[in-house]
């Protein structure tokens, strides 16, 4: 079933609109977040060739032989390089296993924000460490450029929020001075033209239900079906972005940031399948997670008067290392039983 994923346009905040076109923008993103949690964006500045560049790149990365790919791994707690097939269950990250205990069937390689980024920082080589490149000719230029457009764009919208919030821009860019990002690529691993059974379909993941870790997710994918979010109505419905569109999902820190306010959204994805065969799906997920030791706590603004804040304050470090130790170290996170419940309620399908 399809959901209407609401459409945002950033070019008020992008081509320097006055203040009532602003306005209209922080309008409608405030709804999409409360109503959806998920939106596109549209008016963004990315240029198209910058993505067809990045999805070309995709294709020489994963078109490698196994063991190129697999030269190319890090330790579960390096957030970086390549992830196999089978490899995560993304679903661990809320202390949820997916029903059939079977991990993901998808392919990724991340890079993301490292210590020689940012020479005049003192950053932890934990949260920051290096990049592992593969030897691709202009892979790294095609995924840098787009690295930047797509931090570019997060950060437009994090101004946005403020706005939306009606807090001042500094409540996102005090937490984002230099802030943990990694743009994750991810290719879904079942061969292109393979027929797949309607009752085999719904017990193949292509990426388990779960929650974004940090403050926003910016994402480019292709137009194909693949991706679902769970509605209001706690079922699952398909989403896929507009022609030049990006979509654009809140993560857990905003939810406590908002005191649930917004959500993030509890997404997954099937397997990419049109008339019972198999289609090439590739999408590009950037994280904007904050810095590691800003502590994430709700907006006394967005908490009721006489209520208490539905979160403990928490850094954005120890919030994620119980994160990714779910969904790369295969260690149920029991700190998101809020989240957790949403999956847990929704209905089968």
């Amino acid at each position: 079933m399809a959901v209407l994923v609401p459409t945002v346009d950033l070019g008020p905040y992008v081509d320097g609109g006055g203040p009532a076109r602003r306005a209209a923008t922080a309008a409608a993103l405030d709804v999409a977040c409360r109503e959806v949690g998920f939106l596109q964006v549209v008016g963004h500045g990315v240029p198209a060739a910058a993505a067809a560049d990045l999805a070309a790149a995709m294709d020489a990365f994963f078109a490698l032989p196994p063991a190129a790919k697999l030269a190319l791994r890090c330790p579960p707690e390096v957030n970086r390089g390549y992830t196999a097939p089978r490899s995560e269950a993304v679903s661990l990250s809320l202390g949820v296993a997916d029903a059939g205990r079977m991990n993901d069937a998808f392919e990724a390689f991340n890079v993301g924000s490292s210590r020689a980024d940012h020479p005049d920082a003192d950053l932890d080589e934990a949260h920051h460490p290096a990049n592992v490149w593969p030897d691709v000719p202009g892979f790294a230029d095609a995924v840098g450029a787009w690295f930047g457009e797509a931090a570019r764009v997060a950060r437009v919208l994090t101004r946005v929020f403020a706005d939306a919030l009606g807090v001042p821009t500094e409540v996102f860019a005090s937490v984002t001075r230099h802030p943990v990002e990694v743009l994750r690529m991810n290719h879904y691993a079942l061969p292109e033209g393979t027929p797949v059974d309607g009752s085999r379909n719904g017990s193949l993941n292509g990426m388990g239900a779960h929650t974004d870790y940090g403050l926003v997710t910016v994402l480019w994918a292709d137009p194909v079906p693949g991706l679902q979010l769970l509605g209001p109505d706690r079922a699952w419905h398909d989403v896929q972005p507009a022609d030049g569109a990006l979509l654009v999902n809140l993560g857990d820190l905003t939810a406590r940031l908002t005191n649930e306010r917004w959500l993030s959204t509890l997404h997954r994805v099937r397997p990419p399948v049109v008339d019972g065969v198999v289609q090439r799906r590739r999408s590009a997920a950037f994280f904007h997670d904050g810095d590691v030791d800003a502590v994430i706590a709700p907006l006394p603004s967005c908490v009721p008067a006489g209520e208490r804040p539905r979160y403990a304050p928490i850094t954005v470090a120890d919030h994620l290392a119980a994160k990714l130790a779910g969904s790369r170290a295969g260690r149920a996170n029991a700190g998101a039983g809020r989240e957790a419940a949403r999956v847990l309620a929704a209905r089968p399908g």
